[in-house]
């Protein structure tokens, strides 16, 4: 049930192959490193409950340095490799980092941060050396690669993305428990999707955020061998699955809008049947989107709702999902309620704050006040992810948006992720973002900004092509006043939409 129970067994299985450069981490490796990497923290002067920060592009040692603090007892902080330096020295700061880890590929943006985090005790840099860094490689050299004695688990405490102010760490409470018991996490991805030490799990994303980190190394504490991708392609993630014979995955939908626009022949050439799960989240997919899915890899395709802050787990089959179209499951962890703004449960089919009772305790790190208006008002322990939705009369959830995107125009509550998921499979869009924008009579007016498939389109023709196509499908009310078009939209590599960027654009003062 972790890395060094499966390398006592299959020392030279691959826990980890890297798709572009072809490297292997064997479990023996994964295992060892991770002890010795671990013995260095305890010679730090690291201790259970402490804190340490890495930032590392998808790394064939991503995974050594997640279980080397997570086999240490330690808080750990995957950081964003594509941040600037202010917003990585503000993250280094507040989690109160005493180690941070980074890579030469990455140096000079973590080298300009050194000043600014006086707090951080130790440096380390794999694949090179800079200023103020040690090698990695000469750190843990001299390390035993045997178990710490007092070996017990930690946890990852990661951060929001920040589309809203200042991101926050999510903080759960630190279990110190042996590394052999398994958390809920892995039993419910053992429940739900049926891994074995055989599968071959093919991860995407960024490593450094939640769903990846956390489905990896649960996969890998059964034995499970993970192909990483350094970047995502949709031809050459159809090809891995070939090559490695993937039996799971996991996916967002921004991805699969871009594996349905490739030619019919290039879809068609690669062999899926060992693809036996797909697994998404991150965002509601646009039903459209996952209709074509299901057609193309059958009914393999799960869907699951939650958060970082893990204080709910919703989920979906290819079945349940085709007879309730759009929803993002029941739960599974927690019980989910839809509120007004006094914190009473609206009835089926009315729009309202998603909240989770009866699930993990939860605090955004450094900040009380934030933490409080995550909770729901009438103190019943209720906990939201900040999403509007509603439940059918079968219970399952539907979500409309983010509390924070809703657009009142008129007086009249819109959604915009409406809007976005019918534009988003227009073929002559590659990416689109709708929110609202001053309006001197109605408050706010709804806009799109358009990232087009064919920057040649952009203009006029093309906005008002996209306005009616969106008023064949929604209500007019629902639907863009106005399109302007952008190059490219500011979207995270796992799928992310950075909206408030393009917002603030409209909003000089704030909305």
């Amino acid at each position: 049930m972790h890395p060094g129970a499966v390398a006592a067994q299959t020392p030279g299985k691959p826990a980890v192959i890297m798709a572009g450069s072809g490297r292997v981490v064997t479990y023996r490796e994964l295992d060892e490193e991770s002890n010795r990497l671990a013995r260095f923290f305890r010679s730090a002067g690291l201790r259970p409950g402490d804190h340490i920060a890495f930032m590392l592009e998808n790394h064939p040692l991503f995974f050594v340095v997640a279980w080397a603090a997570h086999r240490s007892g330690l808080y750990y902080t995957a950081i964003s490799s594509r941040l600037q330096a202010d917003e990585l020295a503000y993250i280094v700061g507040d989690c109160e980092a005493k180690v941070f880890i980074t890579s030469a590929a990455l140096a000079d943006v973590a080298v300009s941060i050194t000043r600014a985090t006086p707090d951080v005790q130790v440096r380390l840099m794999i694949d090179g050396v800079a200023p103020g860094f040690e090698p990695y490689e000469a750190a843990v050299a001299a390390q035993p690669a045997t178990p710490l004695e007092d070996e017990c688990q930690g946890t990852d405490m990661l951060y929001s993305s920040g589309t809203t102010g200042r991101p926050k760490g999510v903080k759960l409470r630190l279990s110190k428990v042996p590394l052999d018991v398994p958390g809920g996490l892995l039993q419910l991805v053992r429940f739900l999707f049926a891994p074995s030490a055989d599968s071959v799990y093919l991860s995407p994303a960024p490593l450094y955020h939640a769903a990846p980190l956390r489905y990896c190394m649960a996969f890998q504490r059964i034995g499970a061998t993970i192909v990483v991708m350094e970047r995502f392609d949709p031809e050459q993630a159809l090809a891995l699955i070939e090559k490695y014979g993937v039996t799971h995955s996991q996916w967002v939908p921004t991805m699969f809008i871009k594996m349905l626009r490739l030619p019919e022949a290039v879809r068609g050439k690669y062999d899926l049947s060992s693809l036996t799960c797909a697994i998404h989240a991150g965002a509601p997919c646009p039903v459209p989107v996952k209709e074509q899915m299901i057609d193309w890899w059958g009914p393999i395709v799960h869907e699951y709702y939650a958060g970082t802050e893990g204080n709910g787990f919703l989920y979906v089959g290819s079945e349940e999902w085709l007879s309730h179209k759009g929803t993002v499951g029941r739960p599974l962890l927690g019980v989910t309620h839809v509120c007004d703004e006094n914190g009473d449960d609206l009835p089926p089919g009315e729009h309202g704050t998603v909240y989770f009772a009866d699930g993990a305790r939860f605090e955004y790190h450094g900040d009380p006040a934030k933490t409080l208006a995550s909770q729901d008002p009438k103190g019943r322990g209720w906990t939201t992810l900040g999403d509007i939705g509603y439940l059918d009369e079968d219970g399952f959830l539907y979500l409309t948006d983010r509390r924070s995107y809703m657009i009142i125009s008129g007086g009249v509550n819109i959604y915009p992720q409406e809007a976005e998921n019918v534009l988003s499979v227009h073929p002559k869009v590659a990416d689109v973002a709708v929110f609202g924008v001053p309006d001197q009579e109605m408050g706010e007016a709804v806009k799109a900004v358009v990232e087009p498939a064919d920057p040649a389109e952009a203009g006029p023709a093309l906005a008002a092509e996209l306005i009616e196509y969106c008023r064949a499908h929604l209500a007019h009310y629902k639907c863009p006043r106005s399109v302007d078009f952008r190059a490219e939209l500011p979207r995270h590599p796992t799928g992310k939409l950075y909206k408030r960027l393009l917002k603030d654009e409209y909003w000089p003062t704030g909305p």
